[in-house]
């Protein structure tokens, strides 16, 4: 193998350390960043004792995500809760997911339906507080593999990469929900088992409206908390209802 070639290798396990670790602490409402910080790249490059550009390269990423922002000329910074960015991004949500949804109860085959069923039982089996009273990153983790099974039937793997950015985009929003709202009147494991339920039943109408309302309901909790406490609503935005 060559020098340039372990060098590629160091640097790209360098800058998903990197990455995973940034992204720990963003998503940790709890943590050292605020939202609209600016990053300074020269002391992400101390802190982490890793070159500019697997900084910049972990930041990338990170705004893909949602969870940065990046702008010409002044760097990356946290994002900060946008109704407008939040309504927009629940509207093409649901449109994409509601689209694989139905592609994927038309076309999964048994093999489907078995990992849908595995992986709900897997994210009802996890807590979603742990025991020190925080929440449980593996609870999200059962949470994305649940969500990426149920549309993994739609036969369109390009889809499905939408599919799962656009959800990914959301967790920071999502996080902010549960942080914010009081919403506790909300059943999301039942949520979860009928979600599960229709896809099995090939049951597409049901199923997807069930979906919609899925996705809808925390964005608009949140937005509604946006607004009574502007933050991050301006006159002209508007909520996915």
């Amino acid at each position: 193998m060559s020098v340039d070639r372990v060098a590629d290798r160091g640097a790209g396990t360098r800058t998903e350390e990197v990455f995973d670790e940034l992204r720990a602490e963003l998503l940790n409402l709890n943590g050292s960043y605020q939202p609209g910080q600016r990053l300074k790249l020269l002391d992400l490059t101390s802190r982490f004792g890793a070159s500019l550009s697997v900084i910049r390269e972990a930041l990338t990423r990170l705004a893909e995500q949602g969870l940065v922002v990046a702008s010409p000329q002044r760097g990356f910074r946290v994002r900060e809760l946008s109704v407008t960015d939040l309504a927009d991004l629940t509207r093409v949500r649901v449109q994409i997911e509601s689209l694989a949804f139905r592609q994927a109860v038309e076309e999964g085959d048994v093999a489907w339906e078995t990992s849908v069923v595995a992986t709900q039982h897997t994210l009802e089996r996890t807590p979603a507080v742990g025991a020190d009273g925080q929440f449980n990153e593996g609870w999200a983790i059962a949470h994305r593999a649940f969500h990426r099974a149920l549309l993994a039937g739609c036969g369109s793997p390009r889809l499905e990469v939408i599919a799962t950015s656009l959800r990914d985009a959301a967790e920071l929003y999502r996080r902010w929900y549960w942080a914010l709202t009081d919403d506790h009147a909300r059943d999301i494991p039942g949520e979860h088992r009928r979600l599960r339920d229709l896809a099995v039943a090939r049951d597409a109408d049901a199923g997807v409206a069930l979906l919609v309302e899925h996705i809808e309901r925390a964005p608009r909790e949140l937005i509604a908390y946006a607004r009574q406490h502007d933050l991050g609503a301006g006159p002209t935005e508007t909520a996915t209802a």
